[in-house]
């Protein structure tokens, strides 16, 4: 399907800095303009306020600035994805979406006039620092952020590799604001990663959907594959605090695991924005039972998968219910090097659920936890072996042991990652339940 439209991204929030349009003769019509009203009150009410900026405002202000700023204000005022970029801006962007851009490696929104982290990214200063989905910052360094745009927040909190900036974050599960230092660097966004857990299971994590990540996640799984000896008996696919991407990344990883039918559709007021994305024949890990996993900080295109994957009953999704955010943002390149960032429609999954302001709700809901291991008990457990004169087994052998080393200790995956834990725990039931069914 060819689209007119440069770039469809889907992100939760963003770095969204205003927006810019071109305004002909019924851009902006509305069904009465259409019917031959101009807005001619409105029209005089702007050129009256313009006027008065620019022979009464403290300071001389050029009509580029304030034009520009008129146009952002219009846009910000739709929804908190639309958005004017200017050229560095535009240039920021696409370099995010092809994985390096400088900073300190989280996405954010706004809420209340704050702040808010959707979600840190993965390796990032942020991530290190503690940063978590959900947090609000209230200052940076010492300058308070209620008042500021978001446009300006984000440039405060870009800066020199290296440099440090202290957030003051307000969490709802501390009283108190909690103060985290976080040193900036470049921030480059690897993708894909994967890794064998316990008997041939496999875990694929995608941090952000980008360009490549398509690609990415064929590659990660035949390498598992290989690893595995030539088939996965499951897999889980981690989606948490995946802020979205690049629509054509979601639907090519929902393709990945389906073998037909509707991925996603999308609708808006004009036809280029009506479009209906389809799975075409081919599963990477062949029907294998498949955990995906979620939480607050899975957005947009994270979104777009696990409800793709839910619908067709080809994953169990697990963890807490997903941000919520349904719209489509379409990237035109505009002139001077700048673009447009605007909402053109609404997504929907296969069964034609939108999940704007609502999210994905997970089949079997995970909180996230920390487990402790229990003491021992002073008895202790007994078992055959400590009875009196219980029988021997013939068959047991004796294990050599290497005197004076112990064995380090190490977390268990349930200590290091409960939801992860949990889903593994699943899939090794449904593959047993899989075995059963196939004899």
């Amino acid at each position: 399907m060819k689209i007119r439209f440069q770039h469809i991204i889907l992100m939760a929030g963003g770095v969204a800095l205003g927006i810019m349009l071109s305004v002909g003769s019924g851009a902006m019509a509305t069904k009465e303009d259409k019917a031959g009203r101009i807005p001619l009150d409105e029209l005089r009410a702007f050129t009256d306020a313009y006027a008065r900026i620019k022979n009464d405002y403290v300071e001389e202000v050029d009509d580029k600035s304030l034009l520009e700023n008129a146009i952002r204000g219009m846009l910000t005022g739709l929804d908190p994805h639309s958005s004017y970029l200017n050229a560095e801006e535009f240039k920021d962007l696409q370099i995010g979406t092809s994985g390096e851009f400088g900073g300190l490696g989280i996405e954010v929104g706004m809420e209340a006039g704050f702040v808010k982290v959707i979600s840190p990214i993965d390796d990032t200063p942020a991530q290190r620092a503690g940063v978590q989905a959900g947090d609000l910052i209230i200052r940076l360094n010492e300058k308070p952020v209620k008042g500021m745009s978001l446009n300006d927040a984000v440039k405060i909190m870009r800066g020199k590799p290296g440099s440090v900036l202290t957030l003051t974050i307000i969490r709802e599960s501390d009283e108190r604001p909690l103060k985290i230092a976080i040193t900036r660097a470049v921030i480059k966004v690897k993708s894909v990663k994967s890794r064998m857990l316990d008997g041939k299971f496999g875990y694929v994590r995608i941090t952000q959907f980008q360009t490549r990540t398509g690609k990415s996640l064929n590659d990660a799984v035949s390498k598992l594959r290989k690893e595995a000896g030539g088939e996965l008996k499951g897999m889980v696919l981690d989606l948490r605090n995946n802020p979205g991407g690049v629509l054509g990344a979601s639907v090519e990883v929902s393709d990945a695991f389906l073998n037909n039918g509707l991925v996603v559709f999308t609708k808006g007021r004009v036809q280029d924005s009506r479009l209906r994305f389809s799975a075409k024949p081919g599963d990477i890990i062949n029907g294998a039972p498949m955990v995906v996993l979620i939480n607050g900080g899975s957005a947009s295109a994270s979104e777009i998968v696990s409800g793709a994957l839910q619908d067709h009953h080809r994953a169990i999704i697990m963890g807490t219910r997903s941000f919520g955010k349904g719209s489509v943002q379409t990237i035109m390149p505009a002139r001077g090097g700048s673009a447009v960032k605007l909402t053109t429609a609404r997504y929907f999954t296969p069964s034609g659920r939108s999940i704007q302001a609502e999210g994905i709700k997970p089949d079997i809901e995970v909180k996230r936890a920390k487990l402790s291991l229990s003491k021992k008990s002073v008895i202790g457990s007994i078992k055959e072996k400590d009875l009196a004169r219980h029988l021997i087994n013939n068959k047991t052998k004796k294990v050599k042991t290497t005197k004076g080393k112990k064995p380090k200790d190490k977390q268990s995956l349930a200590q290091k990652d409960y939801q992860l834990f949990e889903a593994l725990n699943l899939l090794k039931g449904l593959s047993i339940a899989r075995q059963v069914s196939q004899k």
